[in-house]
């Protein structure tokens, strides 16, 4: 029996392009399902040589709905513990794994889902190409989904958030929680403590780039 391969973008993106190129091209990806649900392609912004890379799992229905990523309620929380860290967000380039949003109805409301193994195979040469336009310093990689999607089922964000991990994908390569579980800590003094933990990771990404800057 003829096993078929899985269908990725790859063969979308051409030689030679630009971040312009790819999110033009982007716009009409239909290398998975999700196109027929999400409203839009979001695709990475930013400086297209950002020192600093931070990608998540994938848009939300903010982000769907507007066409920009982090724009929405984990975003504002994004942009709070960027300035926290010293970290100009107009200087980065934010991004997710997945480019569509992903969500099933309940009463009027869109829900999130998560994205499945196929979905983030997919759309995974969208990213290898950005962190090759990009080529940012550091790589800050925003919750499990973010981070098993490069370093594989096993990779545990709570044992390795905060700290320098070995890859060749960047200088420095960092995990930490995606924004959007800081919003779903059950009460005040949760909220502020998991933000507090956040900040402190995305310190440590701005504390060694000035390391190596220095050395």
């Amino acid at each position: 029996m003829k096993i078929l391969s899985q269908r990725t973008a790859a063969d979308l993106i051409p030689a030679n392009a630009t971040l312009d190129d790819l999110r033009r091209i982007a716009a009409g990806c239909k290398a998975c399902d999700l196109w027929k649900r999400g409203t839009q392609t979001v695709f990475g912004e930013g400086s297209p040589h950002a020192e600093v890379l931070l990608v998540g799992e994938k848009p939300g229905d903010k982000e769907d709905l507007k066409g920009h990523p982090f724009v929405g309620p984990a975003g504002a929380l994004l942009d709070k513990a960027l300035v926290a860290a010293g970290i100009d967000r107009s200087k980065v380039y934010v991004t997710n794994v997945v480019k569509h949003f992903k969500w099933e109805p309940r009463g009027s409301r869109r829900i999130h889902k998560k994205p499945n193994i196929r979905e983030i195979t997919a759309c995974r040469p969208w990213l290898d190409a950005e962190i090759r336009l990009v080529k940012p310093r550091a790589i800050v990689l925003l919750g499990a989904t973010a981070a098993q999607a490069l370093f594989g089922s096993k990779f545990r964000v709570t044992q390795e958030r905060g700290k320098p991990i070995d890859s060749g994908l960047a200088e420095l390569v960092f995990a930490t929680v995606h924004p959007s579980s800081i919003l779903r800590a059950p009460d005040d003094e949760s909220r502020h403590l998991e933000m507090q933990r956040f900040t402190d990771d995305l310190k440590a990404v701005a504390a060694a780039l000035r390391r190596r800057k220095a050395a």
